[in-house]
């Protein structure tokens, strides 16, 4: 059974080089789970960041459903701690300060066991010609993908 894709971000993939992924469990409420089998999450503008030796995500927004209790409502964007070993963390933490690099979410899905994964990364954030390069290239790719598929016809 493949992963169910909840939500990306995008724009992490554009904004950062990627230098090392890891599979992270996250600490969720009940309702927020039901948010997350409607697809009701945003990882735009999200990042994680290490307080008190524990790794959480900020500003990750899950949308309250209409279908859970009324009375409890969590805040959307909440810092929700993420779940790693504690190999993971530290070398995490050593790469981070070493090399100057970020941290960035880049999925949130559900693996084969029905359980609710966090996909995040180490990364390096683009200069402004990496971007305008893998933009050139994109569009190459594009266009020689339409020019394949015209001629073709």
């Amino acid at each position: 059974m493949p992963i169910d894709i909840i939500a990306q971000n995008k724009k992490a993939r554009f904004d950062y080089e990627i230098i090392e992924t890891y599979e992270a469990g996250i600490m969720l409420k009940g309702s927020e789970v039901k948010a997350l089998r409607a697809k009701r999450a945003n990882l735009k503008d999200s990042f994680c960041r290490f307080i008190k030796n524990e790794l959480f995500v900020l500003n990750a927004h899950i949308t309250h459903i209409e279908t859970a209790n009324k009375h409890f409502t969590p805040d959307a964007t909440t810092p929700r701690k993420l779940l790693l070993h504690k190999k993971q963390l530290e070398k995490l933490r050593v790469n981070i300060e070493k090399d100057a690099l970020s941290i960035v979410p880049l999925m949130i899905y559900f693996n084969e066991k029905n359980r609710v994964k966090v996909q995040i990364a180490a990364a390096k954030g683009k200069k402004l010609h990496d971007k305008r390069a893998s933009l050139k290239a994109k569009t190459l790719d594009r266009e020689a993908a339409q020019s394949i598929k015209n001629r073709s016809i």
